[in-house]
């Protein structure tokens, strides 16, 4: 006969697990989410680089045509379904129904990032070889994006990996009261501002963790966004037919390259610190 009987207590808050919730790309570029139809059409207009011209010998004032491209977002439908039973909703530790709403929630806001990110990798301006983050290879990006005439406006994003903001933690200028306000270490987080530039450290960027890692600095008016009216739709319910309930997270969206010169890839070498 057993002289103890251990109980077991479980915990009845989740602990949610670790896993990209929450789109961090969207508002760092064009959105357009009044669209009906599947597709969105954003006009880029510029002159072309025109320069302005002397009156001619005929005594009237050369004419030109403005340049205007219009660049083409296909929406496709997007869902994310989790279905549990009744019973296994009662029998299971953690409140069932929530979790199944808020993974299915995180399921369509990393498509919504996966999908401007596969557009910026369509750009073609690059760093070359990979090579770790530098002061300089930031500055080279910025420089190409300024030779092409993009503002500087406070408009620039970069898209990094961890490993690419790692190197930055070590450089003098990334955090020498010197050269910047900001106390880098003591404020560690997913989203921050320096050298004029809007920066987001993402953790599925293509290649992460490897020496082919793609990292990217943009203009908000080098891609464009779509998105069906009235955004991201969710439903949570309960069928009594069958006796089990569920959650649906469902978003119509495309995103388009709108300015090739706008967009310069960092191909990064963040091999040394991955895991072993």
């Amino acid at each position: 006969m057993a002289d103890h009987a251990y109980q077991i207590q479980y915990r009845d808050e989740f602990i949610a697990g670790f896993e990209q919730r929450q789109s961090l790309v969207r508002n760092t570029v064009t959105t357009e989410t009044e669209i009906k139809g599947n597709q969105a059409v954003f006009l880029v207009a510029d002159s072309g680089d025109a320069e302005a011209v002397t009156r001619g010998l005929n005594g009237l004032i050369p004419a030109r045509s403005d340049n205007l491209a219009q660049n083409t977002a296909t929406l496709v439908e997007w869902h994310d379904l989790v279905r549990r039973t009744k019973f296994n909703i009662f029998a299971s530790q953690g409140d069932g129904r929530r979790i199944m709403q808020e993974t299915t929630m995180g399921v369509i806001n990393r498509k919504i990032d996966q999908d401007i990110i596969t557009v910026l990798e369509t750009a073609t301006q690059d760093s070359g070889a990979a090579t770790t983050a530098s002061l300089g290879l930031v500055m080279y990006g910025l420089t190409v994006l300024g030779n092409n005439s993009v503002q500087l406006d406070g408009n620039i994003s970069g898209l990094i990996t961890p490993a690419f903001y790692a190197y930055l933690m070590q450089t003098k200028e990334f955090n020498n009261v010197e050269y910047t306000n900001n106390k880098q270490f003591d404020n560690m987080m997913n989203s921050f501002r320096w050298a004029g530039v809007n920066w987001i450290v993402h953790s599925n960027l293509p290649g992460k963790g490897t020496n082919a890692e793609k990292c990217f600095l943009y203009h908000k008016n080098a891609v464009g966004h779509a998105i069906n009216t009235g955004g991201i739709d969710t439903a949570v319910d309960y069928n009594s037919e069958h006796d089990y309930s569920f959650a649906r997270c469902s978003a119509y969206l495309g995103s388009a390259l709108l300015q090739n010169a706008g967009v310069f890839t960092f191909n990064h070498d963040g091999s040394a610190f991955a895991a072993q």
